[in-house]
């Protein structure tokens, strides 16, 4: 599955125009949540706000305005308020707040997906302002250590809400300020075998940051998603320690040696937030002992988890091992992100979405 900063971006270089649409606000019971986006073309769609005929009727919205004038209000931005009842043929029964924008292959939008994607791949979350009822550019906010006044209406919302909103600012102007999460935390994933190119295929589908490690370049697939960054080194130990502190660990490589000294190197830094092993528990055993005469303490081999995945998955299919393992590393991350929600930062910068600021 194609995320939706992935298609917007392989659309612009087709020179393919699309219109982006973002659940910008949600009452009641609704499939997605404010933040929720799809890209719609004239016959493909890419993500998803959650189905059945909410994304039917975003679709007809949207292909309509592909089809209108895009130097128009109507034909560049529209915003819908959709309630998904029985005349929707939904039970749902909540209220949606859909903006679709029209995203013409050009310079400027250009310029902007890079600006998000490379943001994204540095973990750093960013911010679109997009004004409504108006043709007039949108802007970038991004955590960059700069406080934020040229639109102190907007400031004063970001330190009030955490998510993705509508708002009007003190003049009565109406915009979508859209919270884009950072891929968030980092993996790293050391092999590009079978096992391993099954990981990063549904992990890429995922809100995470992916280093794929591996000597072998030519094990690599062409066109990754932006999430995910390849490393092709004959020394994959000095990766461990450009790591991210609290970075997810997983060492599936094809040498037992390797798979060794990664281990040791890993296990050796204090602020590792999970490492996992692929094998046995015979496996562990082995590589408990051969730690241990190096010098690893019980403690720090109490982090390695080996096997990996979660119990009552038994296959040894790549498919059925990715999907065991990937299950694993969602239930840590949604146990810390109930044990230590994120804090909103209330530092910004501002960089208008054309480039022209």
């Amino acid at each position: 599955m194609m995320t939706w900063l992935n298609a917007l971006q392989d659309l612009h270089r087709r020179c393919t125009k699309a219109v982006l649409v973002t659940v910008a606000a949600s009452q009641g019971s609704t499939p997605r949540a404010a933040g929720a986006r799809m890209v719609l073309t004239d016959t493909q769609q890419f993500d998803t706000i959650g189905g059945g005929h909410l994304e039917w009727r975003a679709a007809h919205i949207a292909r309509a305005m592909l089809a209108a004038d895009p130097t128009s209000v109507p034909g560049l931005r529209k915003l819908e308020k959709i309630a998904l009842g029985p005349t929707l043929g939904q039970c749902c029964g909540g209220v949606v707040q859909l903006v679709f924008e029209r995203i013409e292959p050009d310079s400027d939008n250009g310029h902007w997906l890079a600006r998000l994607q490379q943001h994204w791949q540095l973990g750093r979350d960013i911010w679109r302002a997009v004004p409504l009822e108006t043709t007039a550019p949108g802007l970038l906010l991004a955590d960059d250590g700069t406080t934020l006044d040229v639109l102190p209406a907007l400031n004063a919302a970001l330190l009030q809400h955490g998510s993705t909103q509508l708002l009007r600012d003190q003049s009565g102007q109406p915009w979508l300020l859209d919270r884009c999460r950072a891929y968030q935390p980092q993996v790293v994933l050391f092999g590009a075998g079978h096992v391993g190119t099954a990981i990063v295929q549904v992990l890429a589908t995922l809100p995470c940051r992916i280093i794929w490690v591996d000597e072998r370049e030519d094990l690599f697939p062409a066109n990754l998603p932006a999430q995910v960054s390849v490393e092709a080194t004959d020394v994959p130990n000095a990766v461990v320690d450009l790591a991210d502190p609290g970075a997810y660990f997983l060492v599936m490589t094809h040498s037992h040696s390797l798979d060794t000294q990664l281990t040791e190197r890993i296990l050796r830094r204090a602020d590792i937030g999970w490492f996992g092993l692929i094998g046995s528990r015979s496996k562990r055993q082995q590589f408990a002992h051969r730690l241990l005469a190096r010098g690893i303490t019980t403690e720090q081999l109490s982090r390695m988890t080996c096997p990996i995945g979660i119990p009552g998955i038994y296959g040894k299919e790549p498919a059925s091992i990715a999907i065991a393992v990937v299950a694993q590393l969602l239930q840590l991350w949604e146990l810390r992100a109930t044990l230590a929600p994120p804090q909103l930062s209330t530092r910004l910068v501002t960089q208008v979405l054309d480039g022209r600021h």
